[in-house]
């Protein structure tokens, strides 16, 4: 019988709620789809800092290498600086394992009602594409001078030609496996007159070996405001590390929540597992209470199921989670009163 081994890292704030219940959600669907799932919990986050003084142990990125995929749940904590838990959890798990194609899907679920008027919410179907190791998210910087009144602190955004070529490659091949076979390239080398130079550069010259795409580009503001204006424009996006951070939050923002929004952090080439999690955050100010939306833990459940060859049972899931979307419950978040478990639970039934 097919085996897939996971690793869940619950991670910060509701992230251990939400992985729960998409974990209970994907070994059931295990048994009715006819395969295993080896789920190993691992308590690595901010609650292991305080413990340890370490997020997770040095070791950690070559401890996840024996597992197929990676279930992740959010990383922040409001005691400890953000430079810390995300660097020293979830960007050192992306980088360390390579996993440079972020990918995002997004649309309005069932029947859920964003905050565009309807016939614009409803043009909403799109995938983001983020450059995930690069940029300014490189962690090339520094500080001199602490202390003083000429204190200097400079990040510098980093852009090669291997790791433009190398998603726009991906984008370019996710935008085929669409119907639509739309590409919009978002760019700012108006203002970044070097690093997205060269970005636009390297992302014509893959365009040139798919000539069958239809393909746009926009600066990065403009696209902001045409998301919102004239959603039905778009349908594959491909975007740079720090763009497509902004736009993704946008993308979910424009579907009613961010408690829905999935994402994979994706090693193409599959030498390293990749790493799947809602995007959400670890939403301190819930954290305990019973009421995280688990929707984006699932939307993201179903991304991790399609990677690991199971489209049926993703498939299956997806169809589970359009029909509780359109006929509740809701969290608070959707405007409802459900808690996470009522969440679920309708989710299980409506899984058959």
């Amino acid at each position: 019988m097919r085996t897939h081994k996971i690793a869940a890292i619950g991670g910060d704030g509701v992230g251990p709620e939400v992985i729960e219940a998409g974990v209970a959600v994907i070994e059931k669907l295990a048994k009715s789809e006819g395969f295993l799932v080896e789920v190993t919990r691992f308590d690595w986050g901010s609650d292991y800092y305080r413990r340890t003084g370490e997020m997770m142990p040095k070791d950690g990125v070559e401890q996840l290498k024996a597992f197929d995929t990676i279930y992740f749940g959010a990383v922040g904590d409001p005691n400890i600086p953000d430079h810390i838990t995300l660097w020293e959890l979830r960007l050192a798990i992306c980088q360390g394992l390579d996993q440079y194609a972020n990918v995002r899907p997004t649309k309005l679920l069932g029947g859920t009602v964003g905050p565009l008027r309807k016939e614009l919410g409803e043009q909403i179907d799109w995938v983001i594409v983020r450059e995930n190791s690069e940029g300014e998210y490189a962690g090339v910087g520094g500080r001199a001078h602490s202390g003083l009144p000429i204190e200097v602190a400079m990040d510098v955004a980093i852009f090669t030609r291997a790791g433009v070529e190398r998603i726009c490659r991906f984008a370019c091949e996710t935008a085929m496996a669409r119907p639509r076979k739309r590409l919009t390239v978002v760019t700012k080398s108006n203002a970044q007159r070097h690093g997205m130079v060269l970005w636009d550069e390297v992302c014509r010259d893959v365009l040139k070996e798919f000539p069958e795409l239809d393909v746009d580009w926009k600066l990065v503001d403009a696209m902001a405001a045409m998301m919102v204006t004239k959603p039905g424009n778009f349908d594959t996006i491909l975007a740079t590390n720090l763009h497509a951070d902004i736009l993704s939050d946008l993308a979910s923002a424009l579907t009613g929540s961010l408690g829905n929004g999935a994402t994979g952090n994706i090693d193409p080439s599959a030498k390293s597992p990749s790493m799947f999690e809602p995007i959400h955050g670890s939403a301190f100010d819930i954290m305990g209470k019973g009421i995280a939306n688990p929707i984006g833990a699932f939307w993201t459940g179903a991304m991790m199921l399609e990677h690991l060859g199971e489209k049926a049972a993703a498939d299956k899931l997806m169809a589970a989670i359009e029909a509780i979307s359109a006929s509740g419950p809701f969290t608070p978040d959707m405007g409802g009163q459900a808690n996470t478990k009522a969440v679920t639970e309708a989710l299980l039934e409506a899984l058959g």
